[in-house]
């Protein structure tokens, strides 16, 4: 479902999402983004918390590349002691 409409920047650089769209989109006020810019593009990508299948996904695969990166459970646990020590 691809929602396209038409905006234009304002003098101090502000672009407003217009309404149809935040509202099927589900953004309100206070909504957090990222901002992305290329040469002709710029993406706004919504910030916020992963779904459960989204961040077990996430989980896997930081697995993966802990194990094909040769680390151990050790490994870990050390970093995030010397962490919150403030090393």
């Amino acid at each position: 479902m691809d929602l396209i409409e038409t905006t234009r920047m304002s003098t101090k650089g502000q672009v407003v999402i217009p309404e149809d769209i935040r509202e099927s989109l589900g953004f309100g006020a206070g909504t957090k983004f990222v901002v992305i810019g290329s040469p002709d593009t710029i993406l706004l990508k919504r910030i916020g918390r992963p779904s459960p299948s989204e961040f077990r996904k996430l989980l896997a695969d930081s697995h993966r590349h802990a194990v094909k990166m040769g680390y151990k459970k050790s490994d870990v646990e050390r970093v995030i002691r010397e962490v919150r020590r403030g090393k």
